[in-house]
């Protein structure tokens, strides 16, 4: 049996424990359906959104608006990161408001954004990326602000400044701290995508969560809560791998 094989079957133990757990709990009558269904509910639920079409399109639509949220948010954290992580004065002046507008929580930001940029997708997306350029800014800052100046000095000596000494040695010594920056910027990101689908929305995965809520579907909202949850180990997934290739 490979290391792969075993670390997967490994990761499977839990949630296998969780659905046996589950089930039990159904079974035993503590919760009545409404409350808990059973798994054997929430697979009827997938079928039945499946079969209607309908699932697919939630899970593109979240996907997407997450992947391009994702993409600017991560952009705009590389970018500032860089600048505050190797300038001094930059981080002077822009690191105390950077980290106070960390602490505004997500559904903070719904009604300004509805405010500013109205009901289209426009909004979705800028929370989404707002979600992913927090945890990017600080990891890529703190990285490059602990990038050895040994290795700074030596770059120096062979010609390399601003830009180029960016990419050339900065970024490469920092790229797994970076890295793993991403990968909590995308994890964040799937966590701001629920409250983005608060903004009128009638597609997608934090609409279908919502909207089971409201009509009563226990099974659907359990279902949409999985996906989220898969999805998101899934995308992180893809990173990791990425990361290992790097490294």
């Amino acid at each position: 049996m490979t290391t792969t094989v075993r670390r997967l079957l490994a990761g499977a133990v839990v949630p296998v424990l969780l659905v046996a757990a589950w089930q039990a709990a159904t079974a035993s009558g503590v919760w009545s359906a409404s409350q808990l269904p059973p798994p054997a509910d929430v697979l009827a639920a997938l079928r039945e959104l499946a079969t209607r079409g309908e699932l697919g399109h939630h899970v593109a639509i979240s996907v997407q608006r997450v992947l391009i949220g994702f993409a600017f948010g991560s952009a705009a954290g590389l970018a500032l990161g860089g600048l505050v992580g190797l300038s001094r004065p930059a981080r002077a002046l822009l690191s105390p408001t950077v980290q106070a507008l960390r602490a505004v929580p997500s559904l903070a930001w719904v009604p300004l954004l509805l405010l500013w940029l109205g009901i289209d997708e426009t909004p979705k997306i800028v929370l989404v990326a707002i979600g992913a350029f927090f945890p990017v800014y600080t990891t890529v800052a703190a990285a490059l602000s602990q990038v050895d100046p040994h290795l700074v000095e030596v770059g120096r000596a062979y010609g390399r400044s601003g830009v180029a000494l960016l990419t050339t040695v900065l970024f490469p010594a920092a790229i797994p701290a970076v890295v793993s920056g991403l990968r909590l910027g995308l994890a964040q990101s799937w966590l701001f995508l629920v409250a983005a689908e608060l903004i009128a929305s009638s597609m997608g995965l934090g609409f279908l969560l919502i909207d089971s809520q409201n009509t009563g579907r226990t099974d659907v909202m359990l279902l949409a809560i999985l996906l989220l949850a898969l999805i998101g180990k899934l995308t992180d997934s893809l990173l990791a791998v990425a990361e290992r290739a790097i490294r």
